[in-house]
C-alpha cells in the first residue's frame, strides 16, 4: 500500500485542516485530491508554502473565535419566550424544534443568525416552561440560551367561536 505526503489547501473532515500534511494513499491523492485542487504535493518549495498557510489558517480561526465569543456573550442575555399550542388539561399540540428557536433569536433584538444545527437540542420541547438550551458556535465556545415556553390554549379559541353562534 503506497502512501503520499500532500499539503491540504482546505479543511476535509477526515483528514484535516488547510495546511496540514498529510499522508494518504497514493490513489486518493491523485484521483481526488490534486485533481480537486484540494491539496498539493509536499515537495521542497511548497513546504516552504505551508508555513504562509498555516498562519493564514491561524489568524481566520483566531478571528472565527473572537466572533464566537461575542455572539456567545449577547445570546447569554437574550431571553426567548416562545408558545406552545395547548388543548384542555395542558396537553400539548405539536413541539418547539430547533427551527423555531433559531427563527426567534433571529427575530429578536439582538439579530444573531444562527444555524439549527449549532442548538443541541436532544429532542423538541414539548411541555412549557424555562430551559436552557446549549448552543455550540466554537470548538471552544459553548453557552446557553434561555428559553421560555409558555402555553397558548387551542381549546379557548373554539369555545369563544361556538359562544358567538349559540348567541344568534
Amino acid at each position: 500500500m503506497a502512501t503520499t505526503q500532500v499539503i491540504l489547501k482546505e479543511k476535509i473532515a477526515s483528514l484535516g485542516a488547510e495546511g496540514d500534511i498529510v499522508k494518504v494513499r497514493t490513489g486518493y491523492a491523485r484521483n481526488f485530491l490534486l485533481p480537486k485542487a484540494k491539496a498539493y504535493e509536499a515537495t521542497a518549495g511548497n513546504l516552504r508554502h505551508q508555513a504562509n498557510l498555516q498562519k493564514v489558517r491561524a489568524e481566520r480561526e483566531a478571528k472565527e473565535l473572537e466572533e464566537a465569543e461575542k455572539i456567545a456573550s449577547k445570546l447569554k442575555k437574550l431571553k426567548i419566550k416562545l408558545t406552545l399550542a395547548t388543548g384542555q388539561g395542558g396537553k400539548a399540540f405539536g413541539s418547539i424544534t430547533t427551527k423555531d428557536i433559531v427563527e426567534a433569536v433571529a427575530a429578536s433584538t439582538a439579530k444573531i443568525t444562527l444555524d439549527r444545527h449549532q442548538l443541541e437540542l436532544e429532542k423538541p420541547i414539548k411541555s412549557t416552561g424555562t430551559f436552557e438550551v446549549p448552543v455550540k458556535l466554537h470548538a471552544g465556545v459553548e453557552c446557553f440560551l434561555k428559553v421560555t415556553v409558555a402555553a397558548a390554549e387551542a381549546g379557548a379559541e373554539e369555545g369563544a367561536e361556538g359562544e358567538e353562534e349559540a348567541a344568534e
